[in-house]
């Protein structure tokens, strides 16, 4: 298998290279410095001169809150770009699993979101992302999109971090507690993937292609994360619940956008960690 990885240094991307190594594949690791997504010509060149026949695509524009001020970048890389892949791939009969995120649903539910629920995106990001989905499905029928939520790794900016340097720096801090999912370790996204990549040859993609989640196991608020955050890594630091709107942001987020991730389970025999057993080991990483 010849694999391009997309927004290769980003976390996700980034958990795919460490774990590149245990596969007999062929990889090619690229970020927009060296493949331009936003240019299909670019793309078809690619793929053809080094027959690629599996893209993950990683790339995004995540600046949830500029993107509010910044659409044309977002929907460039959101939807152009991420549709430039899958015309590639499909003028290669070629596998693409594209990400995408837990923003496009955005209703008033209090049950975990399927793969079949109605979406209704707040914002530019939510909403460039949403038809980048209708996009690259539409465009090869061998695609996989992967919706996930509340990413962190030991790689690049998160709230996993960020909670880090900050109960190193200050003795109090205030976190949401009105917005409820699930955090998800990039490195059991990235695991996953492989796994399912895997397990392609033994399955029609085209009778299997379509959405699906993934996250971690469990159900939490930022304010509870945080605390097991300090918790876990023995820093004293009080945190103090505050409502959204005590916060308010440019773009809006899902108050409650927790995945039911069934489908992706009885597809694929995926077994999930829980997402505390999965902050432990990327707290392990960072040290």
């Amino acid at each position: 298998m010849t694999i391009l990885i997309t927004g290769a240094y980003g976390q996700v991307g980034s958990e795919l290279k460490v774990l590149s190594e245990q596969y007999d594949w062929t990889f090619h690791f690229h970020n927009r410095d060296t493949l331009d997504i936003t240019s299909l010509e670019d793309v078809l060149r690619f793929f053809d001169e080094n027959n690629i026949d599996t893209c993950i695509n990683c790339a995004a524009y995540t600046a949830v809150d500029k993107a509010e001020s910044d659409e044309a970048t977002a929907r460039l890389v959101n939807v152009i770009g991420a549709e430039n892949l899958a015309r590639a791939c499909a003028t290669r009969n070629a596998t693409l699993i594209h990400y995408s995120t837990d923003y496009v649903y955005h209703g008033s539910q209090n049950r975990p979101f399927k793969e079949t629920d109605t979406t209704s995106p707040q914002g530019v990001y939510a909403a460039t992302k949403l038809e980048g989905d209708e996009k690259v499905l539409a465009a090869n029928l061998r695609t996989l999109v992967i919706r996930t939520s509340w990413v962190y790794s030991s790689f690049g900016h998160n709230f996993v971090k960020t909670m880090l340097r900050l109960g190193k720096e200050r003795d109090h801090l205030t976190v949401i507690f009105d917005q409820t999912g699930t955090p998800t370790y990039a490195r059991d996204i990235a695991a996953a993937t492989l796994t399912i990549l895997q397990g392609l040859d033994d399955i029609n993609i085209q009778e299997v292609a379509g959405i699906y989640h993934f996250s971690n196991e469990g159900v939490t608020s930022w304010y509870d994360f945080a605390k097991a955050i300090f918790e876990i890594k023995n820093i004293d630091c009080h945190v103090a619940p505050i409502e959204t709107k005590d916060y308010p942001t440019p773009a809006a987020r899902p108050h409650f956008s927790v995945l039911n991730k069934g489908k992706i389970k009885a597809v694929f025999g995926l077994e999930i960690p829980h997402w505390r057993d999965s902050l432990k080991d990327c707290l392990k990483v960072i040290g």
